[in-house]
């Protein structure tokens, strides 16, 4: 966005008021901020060509890709190299994801917080199981946690 930004505000066709408007919407419309960003810059720019335009070039390259790669995926599926460098690929992806989540989590599991996340851990998921949506769930634990108070002051990452 940043590039187009620059690009855009050179040329004239976009002021910095302009650019806070696109970037606000972007931020509020469902889907990637860029391709709303776009879409609202072709639209300040030519209106419905310009939307189009930016739809079209925002979004046509990637889909042709995916396109290219499922069907080459397709095509060399069924060798059993291709099988197992996907399933080093999955297992590497699970790992990173379940590192990423204990960093996350790393200061939440101190013996100061543990008992209060384990109760909003279990709280959560007795409510996952009981069919709530996940958008109730948070807002049932954030009130459980706003509930069950806790420190005031910032979480120093180190301890």
């Amino acid at each position: 966005m940043e590039l187009l930004r620059r690009t855009f505000i050179a040329n004239g066709s976009l002021d910095d008021t302009g650019n806070a408007g696109l970037v606000a919407v972007s931020r509020l419309t469902p889907g990637t901020n860029i391709l709303a960003y776009a879409v609202g810059l072709g639209w300040l720019v030519h209106r419905w060509a310009g939307a189009l335009a930016a739809v079209v070039a925002a979004s046509l390259p990637a889909s042709v890709a995916v396109c290219v790669l499922t069907v080459a995926l397709v095509q060399v599926q069924d060798y059993p190299i291709v099988r197992m460098l996907l399933a080093v690929g999955v297992l590497v992806a699970t790992l990173l994801v379940f590192s990423s989540a204990g960093s996350l989590l790393r200061p939440y599991v101190r013996r100061s917080a543990l008992t209060r996340s384990i109760i909003v851990a279990a709280c959560a998921t007795a409510l996952l199981l009981a069919d709530v949506t996940p958008v109730r769930i948070l807002l049932l634990s954030a009130l459980l946690g706003a509930v069950m108070g806790g420190s005031t002051r910032p979480m120093d990452l180190a301890e």
